[in-house]
This record gives C-alpha cells, structure tokens and sequence, in this order.
C-alpha cells in the first residue's frame, strides 16, 4: 500500500502534472503541424515546383520499377523516401519556430531581475589592495584601518 500511496504523491505533484499536460497539448499540436506541411504548405510549393508531390519523392534502392512510394512500400521494395524525410523537416521547423515564439513571449511576462551593479571594494589607504569591508587590520599590509 505504501508504493501505491508514494505513486500517487509522486504523479499529483504540479511538476508532473504540468509535464503531461504539456505533452498531450504538444502531441495535439505536432499533428496539427503536420497536417498544416502535408496539406497547406506543400501542396502550393509542389506546383510551383512544376507541379511536384513532396510526399512521394523516392529513391528506388532495388531494381524492381515502381512509379509511387505507396507502390513501393505494397511491393517491400526497399526506397529513400526524402520528400517525407523533407515534410518532418517542415513540420520540426515550424514546431521549433512556434515554440521559440511562445517562449519568447512568455519571457517578456517574466522579465529578468536586473543584477545590482557591482560595488567597488574597500581598498587599504596605504597599500592600496583591495579588504573586506568590516575588517579593521589589512592582511595585506597589516595597517591598523578606521572602520
């Protein structure tokens, strides 16, 4: 009963929670992404690349002739599919790009706490170096120093 109760203190912790939530949303907005590469972004870039499908681009590694991937992939023929290989590509560049964009944001909200500048240290009248500012004998050279 003790593990189960230990899982249950573990998993309810804000951390943890906040991590899968993040995680599903990021898995919901990975498919949206894609969908927006394989249906919005490519399509159009496709025709004005003389009309070419991303998506089925492929280098045909054996010598059985197919025309599509989807041919290929049916027949076991082994392919480099690099139009899909670029369509990822696509869809981590704008996942990257959102995420940097949101963080970016959410850091104008949190600003950083400006560091107090640096205060000059004490320095013994008679040689010079550099002391502590409550010590009252420089160990440098040893002169007896007014607080």
């Amino acid at each position: 009963m003790g593990l189960l109760k230990d899982f249950k203190e573990f998993a309810m912790r804000g951390n943890v929670v906040d991590m899968a939530v993040g995680v599903v949303v990021g898995a919901a907005f990975s498919k949206i992404t894609s969908s927006l590469v394989d249906n919005i972004i490519m399509p159009p870039l496709g025709v004005l690349m003389g009309g070419v499908d991303f998506s089925n681009l492929f280098i045909n590694l054996s010598d059985v002739p197919v025309k599509t991937l989807a041919e290929a992939q049916a027949a076991n023929v082994p392919v480099i599919a690099y139009g899909s290989f670029l369509n990822a590509v696509i869809d981590f560049l704008i996942i990257a790009f959102s995420v940097f964009i949101v963080m970016r944001q959410i850091n104008r909200f949190f600003p950083k706490k400006e560091e107090a500048p640096a205060k000059a240290p004490r320095l013994c009248p008679y040689c010079r170096e550099a002391i502590a500012d409550d010590a009252t004998r420089c160990p440098h050279c040893t002169a007896q120093l007014d607080k």
